[in-house]
């Protein structure tokens, strides 16, 4: 995968500019120590996408805490790897996911019973040119954060960033309610900031390819 050195170093820079960065720690949420970064399913047969919603990781292994902000501060970035999906493909999803693919991250305030409440969201990213690279997105504004909050990607129409055939210990979770987890024509995508979206659909041995970049609060 290639790499997208413009959007990447703008991105460091803003987390530069910061006032709590000369201080606090940087980290990446939603990146594992010591677990290889897996290559989303595009342009392999089938090619498999995100639809319609917003999701985070549930689990990988025994880890239940991928997307989870491990303590206070502001996201400042957030980073995505694309599968490269042909025209043909491209076109099939294009036709009949709503058009061309993009995706924002979203900030999910847990509830009770698998709800989440979406308190904050970066701008959305057109995504067709960054294909088969891994690009990082600064935000215009860093979104303040508490520990324990969530990262979610919010992907209204679809984007090549779902890695498959992993083991069974790796999950995610969708912004779809019961008896709707194979409904993948229906919007679910949390687009509104405070909206509030039931998680209940886990689909298993997938991962997202996402994370986000966290300046701590010193």
């Amino acid at each position: 995968m290639k790499r997208s050195t413009k959007v990447t170093v703008a991105a460091v820079a803003l987390a530069l500019a910061v006032p709590a960065a000369a201080l606090g720690t940087l980290d990446e949420v939603g990146v594992l120590q010591g677990t290889p970064a897996p290559a989303p399913s595009c342009p392999d047969r089938p090619c498999q996408a995100i639809p319609k919603t917003t999701g985070y990781q549930a689990k990988v292994d025994t880890n239940r805490s991928v997307h989870v902000i491990p303590k206070d501060g502001r996201i400042v970035a957030w980073t995505i790897t694309l599968g490269k999906p042909g025209k043909e493909q491209t076109k099939f999803f294009n036709e009949g996911l709503g058009g061309e693919p993009q995706a924002q991250i979203t900030i999910l305030r847990p509830g009770n019973k698998l709800y989440y409440r979406a308190v904050a969201q970066g701008e959305p990213q057109k995504l067709s040119k960054y294909f088969g690279q891994t690009v990082q997105f600064p935000l215009e504004r860093s979104i303040p954060v508490k520990k324990g909050w969530v990262v979610g990607l919010t992907v209204p129409t679809w984007a090549p960033a779902l890695a498959v055939n992993q083991p069974g210990t790796t999950s995610w979770r969708a912004s779809r309610g019961k008896g709707k987890c194979n409904d993948f024509d229906r919007q679910t995508a949390q687009t509104k900031e405070m909206g509030i979206s039931q998680f209940y659909c886990l689909y298993r041995t997938a991962r997202l390819t996402y994370s986000a970049t966290l300046v701590s609060t010193p």
